[in-house]
């Protein structure tokens, strides 16, 4: 009986670590872009996040959604090789003040849970200051 017992516990627990199937892994650490501080004027809001299928099956991404309307994400349509890369493209709004959100990724990875992969953004949009030229400046040597 202990030699059934160990022998179904060591298949199981290489079947585990012995996966196949399709596998993503993404350049962005934590699978995060900091879109840092950015000026709402200079900047469209347009990111990727960069990934690899590092299975050995196509990797197919079923849908992409957002935690909110102001994030909308697009993403490739055809399955990605093994091999292969691809990426997920992120527009964000550029609403004024913090950014944090997150973009939820339906796959057939095995290497996720369900297959569900979290996505996030982050960062802080601010409005770009507006100069007056013809404001005096008291902080100005010549001006005390």
């Amino acid at each position: 009986m202990k030699k059934y017992l160990l022998l179904a516990l060591v298949t199981f627990g290489s079947a585990v670590f012995a996966q196949s199937g399709a596998k993503i892994e993404f350049k962005d650490k934590d699978n995060t872009i900091d879109y840092g501080t950015v000026n709402k004027e200079d900047d469209n809001g347009l990111r990727a996040f960069v990934f690899t299928n590092t299975g050995d099956a196509p990797l197919i991404i079923k849908d992409a959604k957002s935690t909110c309307g102001c994030t909308v994400p697009s993403f490739p349509k055809e399955p990605i090789a093994p091999g292969q890369s691809g990426k997920i493209e992120v527009k964000y709004n550029m609403n004024t003040g913090p950014i944090r959100k997150t973009i939820t990724i339906e796959t057939n990875a095995v290497n996720y849970e369900e297959g569900r992969v979290a996505l996030k953004i982050k960062g802080e949009v601010v409005v770009k200051p507006v100069v007056n030229l013809l404001e005096k400046k008291s902080n100005s040597p010549l001006m005390q």
